[in-house]
């Protein structure tokens, strides 16, 4: 039996309460995975895809289990944060077998850069055919840090790239650079002609919102259908925002965090800057976010209206109670599992599918025994 810590809103503030204990249920389904660093399901709902970091995407079975390693996966670079990152399916995967991937490169002088592009996946799952490039962040600026690149999909089928500063602070706020942006795009590469700068001379016509410093998790609200993303502040200042066309999320003129040394950050004017959006939640201790997913299956109604964030530095998996576009309450889990959260996807079948990163990582299916069938908050 699990001991939850959980906050609840009270006078406009989240304040520390003793939670109700509740049996969380963790079955490890694989190990021995290279720090895997995503997870997506095929319509089969039996088999998942799985990004290690090192390079390989593999796909897991219950039956069968891990397979080798699928070919045509395009060569990543792997250094500090870089490597084979994400994986997403296209909408219309049942009939297209479009698997998207990002992962990094180098440029001819060594630095890094996000790539995503996407291949079709035979039958038998065992090959990634015709890989195309779609998009490169440019400038290339990184040497393996604050890369970012996480994918969705939204109900009208564009897809959202959110990618990282590439540790260059100032690039997120120029609209001629990818590095701290989100990127909207069509299902086949090309350019909406209502994304906000598409007329802007100087600018990217990929860019949708900018601001950002290191984006970790992408997800929509089942419920609200708004776009959801978390990220790395400097020290101190994780976050969640609500991203909307056009907006400036604030990095690094506005920040909840302090620069590695303990000054603030050199660009800064503080926690807020105008013509910046705030955080719809921020921590001034950072868990070290990284994947997120919202819940929305009957199976545990404990865990209605919840949206679910991996902590890389805080080892446990965060789970928050969300109300509209407000954070109501919280809670840690696998607190005593003391291992990196990379990423957290809901399962077909309404239990959390979680990934641990090391090099031994793990797959985990993760739930819970009992339910009382009311969430708090």
């Amino acid at each position: 039996m699990a001991r939850l810590t959980a906050a609840v809103l009270l006078g406009g503030a989240l304040l520390t309460l003793p939670a109700l204990a509740a049996d969380v249920q963790v079955e490890v389904l694989q190990d021995k995975l290279n720090h895997p660093w995503s997870v997506a399901f095929l319509p089969d709902n039996q088999t998942l895809l799985i990004t290690e970091r090192s390079g390989q995407l593999r796909s897991w079975r219950p039956d069968s289990g891990l397979s080798q390693p699928i070919e045509g996966v395009p060569k990543a670079v792997v250094r500090r944060q870089a490597g084979l990152l994400d994986v997403v399916l296209a909408p219309d995967f049942a009939q297209s077998r479009r698997v998207w991937l990002s992962y990094t490169e180098a440029n001819s002088e060594g630095n890094l850069g996000a790539v995503v592009g996407y291949g079709q996946l035979s039958e038998d799952n065992r090959r990634l055919n015709g890989f195309k490039t779609v998009i490169r962040q440019t400038p290339q600026l990184s040497a393996g840090n604050n890369l970012g690149t996480r994918m969705a999909f939204d109900r009208d089928g564009y897809l959202y790239i959110v990618f990282g500063d590439n540790f260059h602070s100032s690039s997120a706020q120029d609209l001629d650079k990818l590095t701290g942006k989100i990127l909207r795009l069509n299902q086949d590469g090309s350019v909406p002609q209502d994304n906000p700068f598409v007329s802007r001379s100087g600018a990217r016509p990929e860019i949708w919102a900018y601001g950002l410093r290191n984006p970790q998790g992408l997800a929509f609200n089942p419920w609200t259908q708004q776009m959801w993303e978390s990220e790395h502040g400097p020290r101190g200042g994780d976050e969640i925002n609500i991203p909307q066309k056009g907006k400036n999320y604030g990095w690094p003129l506005a920040t909840w965090g302090i620069d590695y040394d303990g000054n603030r950050v050199p660009e800064s004017k503080g926690s807020h800057a105008d013509g910046t959006e705030q955080p719809v939640y921020y921590w001034k201790v950072s868990p070290a976010l990284s994947g997120m997913a919202f819940y929305n299956s009957a199976r545990f109604p404990t865990w209605k209206n919840s949206l679910f964030i991996g902590a890389l530095k805080e080892r446990n998996l965060i789970r928050l109670t969300v109300n509209g576009d407000k954070v109501v309450e919280r809670e840690r889990l696998l607190t005593d599992r003391n291992e990196r959260i990379r990423d957290v996807r809901q399962g077909p079948d309404g239990y959390l599918y979680v990934l641990t990163d090391d090099d031994n990582g793990k797959l985990l299916k993760v739930g819970l025994a009992q339910d009382g069938g009311a969430s708090r908050g």
